[in-house]
C-alpha cells in the first residue's frame, strides 16, 4: 500500500506565481540560473541555486551557498512570496505540452515507503549528488522541489481529478521559454482528501519517474530527524516528503539520444560495415524519415546523411528485461563493441541530448564538427520502466527523459 497524506504547502500568491516558479535545480547550471533569474528577486533560483547570489567562481557546494539558501528561504516567507496554507490539502497539478495535458496529485509521500521499497527506483544515485541535496534539505528544513512519481492508472482517482479540473484553477500560467502551461487546484474538502488517501492505500507501489536524488536525500534527512526526535508519533512532517504523482498512462517519455566525438579510428565505410553485422542499414532522405518507428530501431546521423538501423532478429533474449532495452542494445552493440565506449557515466567521448531538443540539435552538433556522429533511440516506455523497477533492476545510464519537467516553486513542504 502507498501511504500518503495532505500537507500545508507554502505557496506564492497567485499574482506572483510566474515570477517565483522556476525550472528544477538539476536541469541547468549556475550561469543559466543567473541569466534566467536576472533582476527578479522572487525567482526560486535564489533558494535552489543560491550560488547566483555570489560572485562567479564560488562553488555551488560552498558552505556559504547552503546557508544562503536558508537565508533566502526565510526572506521569501518574510516578504510574503511564499505563504503557508492554513489547512492540510492535496493539490492537483496539471501540465500541458503541445496540446497534451497530464494531471498529477501533489502529496506528502512516506519516508518509510521509500526505505521499505514501496516507492520503487529504476536509477542508481550518486553519493555526491545525494549529499548535495541532503545538505540543502537539512539547512532549509524543507522539500523545496517535488519528486516526480508515477502510479498505476486508477479510474476512480481520474474521476475525482476531472471534477476539479472543470473548476477555475488557483494557478494558471504559461512558463517561459518553453511555452508549457501549468495549472494548480486545491483539494480542501475532507471527504475528497479521505477518498484519495484511501485510494492510494490500495495502490501497492509508487514509482520514481524523475528525481531519484531528491527522493534519496529527502528520505535520508527524514530518517535522521526521526532518529533524533523525542516522543515520535510517525506522523511528523519530516516522516514525509513532497511528490507529484501522475497516472502512468498519462506520462510522456521522450527519446534520450547519444552523440559521439569519434569513430574509434574507423573510416565511415568501416564503421557502417560493422553496424551491418547486427543491423539492417537503410539510408533515409532526412531526419523525419529516419525516426525509429518501433523498439529495436535506431536512427544514425553520419557525415550529413541519415540512416535507419533495424536490429537483426534473434540477437537478444526478449525475456531479459534489461538486455532487451534499446538503450542496452545500442550501448553494447554500437557504443561498446564498435566504438570502445565502456562506461556512459564517465567516458568523455559520448554526450546525451534530450528528445525535446529535436533531431535538429543532433544535426547541429555533428555538422559543427563538435561530434562525429549521432545515434537516436526509440523512447523507453513506462511499461519498460515499471517492469525494470518491479524486478528490482536498474535502468542503464541516460535511459529516460520525461517532459514536461515539474515547475519548482508552486508549492514547498516544510519538515517542521
Amino acid at each position: 500500500m502507498a501511504k500518503i497524506k495532505p500537507f500545508k504547502a507554502l505557496r506564492p500568491p497567485k499574482d506572483i506565481v510566474s515570477l517565483v516558479a522556476s525550472r528544477p535545480y538539476d536541469v541547468l547550471d549556475g550561469e543559466e540560473a543567473r541569466a534566467e533569474a536576472g533582476n527578479n528577486p522572487m525567482s526560486l533560483y535564489h533558494i535552489i541555486k543560491p550560488e547566483i547570489d555570489f560572485p562567479r567562481g564560488v562553488s555551488e557546494y560552498d558552505a556559504r551557498v547552503y546557508q544562503k539558501a536558508a537565508e533566502n528561504f526565510r526572506k521569501f516567507q518574510d516578504e510574503g512570496w511564499l505563504v503557508q496554507d492554513e489547512q492540510e490539502m492535496y493539490y492537483i497539478y496539471a501540465q500541458t505540452m503541445r496540446g497534451r495535458t497530464q494531471y498529477g496529485l501533489v502529496v506528502a509521500a512516506s519516508v518509510e515507503d521509500y526505505v521499505s521499497g514501496h516507492i520503487k527506483k529504476h536509477e542508481l544515485t550518486r553519493k555526491d549528488k545525494e549529499e548535495d541535496r541532503m545538505k540543502h534539505v537539512r539547512v532549509t528544513q524543507a522539500n523545496m522541489e517535488p519528486v516526480f512519481f508515477a502510479y498505476p492508472d486508477c479510474a476512480e482517482i481520474d474521476t475525482l481529478v476531472s471534477r476539479y479540473a472543470r473548476r477555475e484553477p488557483e494557478y494558471d500560467f504559461v512558463a517561459k521559454p518553453d511555452g508549457f502551461r501549468h495549472q494548480l487546484w486545491l483539494i480542501s474538502d475532507k471527504c475528497d482528501i479521505d477518498f484519495l488517501t484511501k485510494q492510494f492505500a490500495s495502490i501497492p507501489y509508487l514509482y520514481i519517474a524523475d528525481g531519484h536524488h531528491r527522493s534519496a536525500a529527502a528520505a535520508l534527512v527524514g530518517a535522521e530527524m526521526a532518529a533524533n526526535a523525542k516522543n515520535l508519533t510517525g506522523e511528523e512532517e519530516f516522516n514525509y516528503f513532497m511528490a507529484v504523482c501522475f497516472p502512468a498512462g498519462q506520462l510522456t517519455v521522450l527519446d534520450y539520444n547519444r552523440v559521439v566525438t569519434d569513430l574509434n579510428g574507423l573510416t565511415n565505410q568501416d564503421f557502417l560495415a560493422r553496424i551491418g553485422e547486427c543491423f539492417d542499414l537503410e539510408m533515409m532522405p532526412d531526419a523525419e524519415a529516419a525516426h525509429p518507428e518501433t523498439r529495436h530501431q535506431f536512427a544514425l546521423y553520419l557525415d550529413g546523411a541519415w540512416y535507419r538501423l533495424t536490429l537483426h532478429e534473434g540477437l537478444i533474449d526478449e525475456s531479459d528485461v534489461i538486455k532487451s532495452l534499446d538503450v542496452s542494445i545500442s550501448s553494447r552493440l554500437i557504443l561498446d563493441d564498435i566504438l570502445g565506449i565502456k562506461d556512459l557515466r564517465t567516458d568523455k567521448r559520448v554526450d546525451f541530448v534530450g528528445g525535446l531538443r529535436g533531431y535538429e540539435e543532433l544535426e547541429r552538433r555533428v555538422d559543427s564538427g563538435e561530434m562525429r556522429m549521432a545515434l537516436a533511440l526509440f523512447p523507453v516506455s513506462m511499461k519498460e520502466i515499471i517492469d525494470v523497477a518491479d524486478r528490482g533492476e536498474i535502468m542503464p545510464p541516460k535511459a529516460t527523459w520525461f517532459e514536461p519537467k515539474l515547475r519548482s516553486g508552486l508549492m514547498v513542504h516544510k519538515l517542521n
